[in-house]
């Protein structure tokens, strides 16, 4: 079955402009799903049935795995099976009959505006990697950028007199986003007094370790959980909290639904209306807050 998982994972790549990091989890998921089979005895493909399918997704919801990690594995094992029935590997797809599991929501951990103001100022700009940390905090609040599409952009994607930044998304998906005047002013800081010290093997990533390297989204993590301690920020802490908190801001104060959809890279607006909830529930606070009759 590995053979044909990794078939699988080529064509995903090729067709749908798989990430990396997306090709990865699918990996993962199916070979949870084909350790299953093989412990339930099913050795053949064509004898999978729906009934083998429904009880690996309970025996994923009896370990107490998260309704939304059950949902992509069947995500990935629906995929996997259209694919055995377009090659011809098998006549009929079991997974077909099976119902999307569609876990509730939850609303993503956003920062306050002062918290996020606290968490830039952590990144004292006096040291080569002070200087580079505030420039991937800057960026990453002022552009909603996916921690992934930040550590693949290229010093040549930046366009610092139009204060602009150009990214590939999730499908390969490329689009232009704007960074603001204070980001562009500590990435510029972090071209002329920090990226020069560290560049070490001529390479063409904007943001770089201290080793010259390619920077990794652990790092990337690491240091911004580092910087909300050092803030005395207690809530868990990572780079999407910086894309929720860029969403969230950008529709507390008027931004149009559609134009955070573009900055974000969702292909689907329903992706985005989640942040929508958050504002919603700020405003009722408003509400009950304000009004003499809430």
């Amino acid at each position: 079955m590995e053979e044909v998982v990794d078939a699988f994972l080529d064509y995903l790549t090729v067709e749908r402009g798989l990430s990396r990091h997306t090709r990865a989890a699918y990996a993962r998921d199916l070979a949870n799903y084909a350790a299953f089979l093989h412990r339930v005895g099913v050795a053949d493909l064509s004898l999978i049935a729906k009934d083998h399918i429904a009880a690996f997704l309970l025996s994923l919801q009896q370990a107490k795995k998260a309704p939304a990690t059950v949902a992509r594995h069947l995500a990935a094992i629906k995929a996997f099976h259209r694919f055995l029935v377009l090659e011809g590997m098998v006549p009929a797809n079991p997974a077909a009959e099976i119902a999307a599991h569609r876990p509730t929501s939850r609303l993503p951990g956003v920062l306050t505006v002062g918290e996020v103001e606290r968490l830039l100022a952590a990144a004292s700009p006096t040291t080569v990697l002070g200087v580079r940390d505030r420039a991937i905090l800057e960026t990453l609040y002022a552009t909603g950028l996916r921690v992934s599409e930040l550590t693949a952009l290229n010093v040549e994607d930046l366009d610092l007199t139009g204060e602009l930044v150009r990214c590939l998304g999730k499908g390969c998906r490329e689009r232009i986003v704007p960074i603001g005047t204070v980001c562009a002013k500590y990435v510029r800081l972090y071209l002329d007094r920090a990226r020069p010290s560290l560049d070490k093997r001529g390479n063409c990533r904007l943001f770089l370790n201290r080793r010259g390297g390619t920077l990794t989204r652990q790092t990337v993590h690491k240091l911004i959980c580092r910087y909300a301690r050092r803030a005395g920020i207690s809530k868990r802490v990572g780079p999407h909290t910086l894309r929720h908190s860029f969403a969230t801001h950008l529709l507390d104060n008027g931004a149009d639904l559609r134009v955070v959809q573009e900055m974000l890279g969702h292909a689907d607006i329903s992706t985005t209306q989640i942040y929508t909830h958050l504002t919603l529930r700020k405003l009722r606070n408003v509400y009950l807050r304000a009004h003499p009759r809430a």
